[in-house]
């Protein structure tokens, strides 16, 4: 994809409508996304970091680091929940189907380090905001809600 940016832009935007189009298709809980894009997000940056080791190349902090979310007043009140009854709920063949196409899409577009974070970047502070406005464990099950414009 290092190309030229017309196809790094390409590749993001098929990403982009694959995900939003299978997340509404299989109507995906936000927890189940979140798990995903995390897990997605957690292997690219120990990449991403041994390969800055082994460069001591840089990447700007939007590459590397979670980008800053707006929590809800009030969002630091703490609710606790059953994480073994949550992780018996979710769906892992969903999960899997969500993480085949990013992983299959990422190859496809042969998406570098650096792209392939920065096209889940906005993924992650999308699911972080609505968990982080989640009041009970009921809302994790709720859909991801994707704006219109997304």
């Amino acid at each position: 994809m290092t190309d030229n940016g017309a196809t790094a832009v390409d590749g993001m935007v098929t990403l982009q409508e694959r995900v939003v189009n299978l997340i509404n298709q299989l109507n995906m809980p936000l927890i189940e996304v979140s798990l995903v894009l995390s897990k997605h997000i957690a292997g690219l940056s120990r990449s991403l970091d041994e390969h800055i080791t082994a460069t001591q190349q840089t990447f700007p902090e939007s590459v590397t680091h979670p980008w800053d979310i707006e929590t809800p007043e009030g969002s630091d009140e703490e609710f606790t929940f059953d994480l073994e009854k949550i992780f018996k709920i979710i769906d892992a063949d969903r999960m899997d189907i969500l993480a085949t196409l990013i992983r299959v899409t990422l190859v496809e577009i042969d998406a570098s380090l650096a792209e392939g974070l920065l096209a889940l970047r906005p993924w992650e502070a999308l699911s972080r905001t609505q968990l982080a406005k989640a009041k009970g464990p009921g809302q994790l099950f709720s859909p991801l809600e994707i704006p219109e414009d997304w």
